[in-house]
């Protein structure tokens, strides 16, 4: 069994010491005896896999204690210790998520099922957490290739707003990936281990939208034949995600206007308030000022919900990013249809490169998709571009350098043709650094970094 790491926060030295004479010698845990609630929080950061914690600690208490615990590292599971009659602290404890309960004098066979229950719990959490990261990746990718500058600046907001309560108006053309940068926010936030709900407000019929948001009781309605959640009470604890916000109906606008205000709603049909903690973020392609002068959205909750406005560029305007991302869409289609496609030849990087995708990052995940399918071979060619290439047959690319770095069909590293890019820029502008960032459209600080990492004399 590999070791696991328990703390046990007790101030009876009798107590520590037989728990963990039983947990190592017994068991083959790791231990570490701790007497005091102050010490239990100041050794959080080595991430135990389970805590002993008696709740009658001095000083700081044991639920005091589980109270920093869980604002610290929700996902470490804690037993509490107690005396006999203390009901109210057990209580206590189990509504601030101890997971269970033990009574002095310990009953050995109840400690063992104890632990190894909690000890199962820990893991399912730490795997809970992995998959939470691999979906942060999953998430980000197809938008966090930021070489340009204005995606650059896109990471960067997000950075400074994810851990905030501010709500998050984001905009931009169709495909520019928002909902991305919305499970961004959020699953890198502090929000993280919450859920997040989303919602498409243009995808739902005008008279369904207040019981798809608030829900209803049952018999509020013909066909109302049980209590439905709505998707507010659904993100309890972590974000909504209202996805075409601009199409919300204008007659329901005052009730969700009140459940941004004040977190309160009622379901259809009840009389009871709900009270919610959710953080909003929403998107839209349309510009809501327009929509605000034109009577169909509400200035009070167009303010309300712009606070932290973050705006995507469409990708024919991200140049830097193009050549990054049909890579990137290469390797995983690749990898997910078990396709050997190894590259793109001259003539469709290229197309790729000039076509204006007026479908954004989706029309080019699509076509990259679409191409590794059809190639007949580990290349992908102009055959395989049938929609991207038909306007550009006859295009020149503009990427070759001196010493003719493309020769026919033959394939190139991207890092390569990054590099004779840089290098020429830098040979253009006599090593004026502020210049060259600017014609390569890219930021000073990664424009240094390529300069560090293929050498380039200045």
């Amino acid at each position: 069994m590999a070791e696991q790491l328990i703390f046990i926060a007790d101030d009876e030295d009798a107590i520590r010491r037989m728990l963990a004479q039983k947990l190592t010698k017994g068991w083959g845990y790791k231990i570490r005896s701790i007497t005091s609630g102050e010490s239990v929080l100041a050794a959080l950061d080595d991430m135990p896999d389970l805590i002993l914690l008696d709740i009658a600690l001095k000083e700081m208490g044991g639920v005091e204690t589980l109270r920093n615990i869980k604002q610290y590292a929700p996902d470490i599971p804690v037993i509490m210790l107690s005396a006999e009659g203390n009901n109210e602290a057990i209580v206590e404890s189990i509504k601030l998520g101890a997971t269970d309960y033990l009574i002095k004098p310990i009953d050995i066979t109840k400690l063992d099922v104890s632990v190894r229950t909690a000890l199962k719990l820990s893991k399912l959490s730490k795997e809970l957490a992995r998959l939470r990261e691999s979906l942060v990746e999953t998430a980000s990718s197809g938008i966090m290739i930021a070489e340009s500058r204005e995606m650059q600046l896109v990471e960067r907001l997000i950075g400074k707003v994810k851990d905030s309560e501010i709500s998050v108006l984001i905009t931009g053309e169709s495909g520019t990936g928002k909902e991305l940068v919305a499970r961004a926010i959020h699953f890198t936030g502090k929000r993280r281990h919450g859920p997040f709900i989303v919602v498409n407000c243009a995808a739902i019929p005008a008279e369904l939208m207040e019981s798809e948001l608030f829900g209803h009781e049952r018999g509020a309605f013909t066909g109302a034949v049980q209590r439905s959640i709505g998707k507010f009470e659904q993100a309890n604890g972590g974000t909504i995600f209202l996805d075409e916000i601009a199409d919300l109906n204008l007659a329901l606008q005052a009730k969700f206007l009140r459940v941004l205000q004040s977190k309160e709603f009622e379901r259809i049909g009840g009389s009871d308030t709900l009270k919610v903690d959710v953080r909003v973020i929403s998107a839209t392609n349309r510009n809501l000022k327009d929509a605000v002068k034109a009577k169909q959205f509400r200035e009070d909750i167009y303010y309300r919900l712009a606070s932290f406005p973050i705006h995507l560029p469409p990708l024919r305007e991200r140049g830097a990013d193009i050549i990054q991302l049909a890579e990137h869409f290469l390797k995983r289609f690749s990898e997910e249809l078990k396709i050997r496609v190894k590259g793109f030849t001259r003539e469709a990087l290229e197309a790729i490169y000039r076509y204006p995708w007026p479908g954004n990052v989706r029309e080019l995940e699509s076509a990259i998709k679409r191409a590794v399918l059809l190639a007949d071979g580990d290349i992908i060619t102009m055959q395989d571009l049938p929609l991207v290439a038909q306007p550009f047959k006859d295009a020149s690319m503009e990427l070759e350098t001196e010493g003719k770095l493309f020769h026919d069909n033959k394939i190139v590293p991207l890092d390569r043709i990054k590099e004779q890019a840089v290098r020429r820029a830098v040979e253009i502008t006599r090593g004026n650094l502020a210049q060259t960032a600017r014609e390569l459209d890219i930021s000073r600080s990664t424009l240094y970094k390529l300069i560090e990492r293929y050498e380039i004399t200045v």
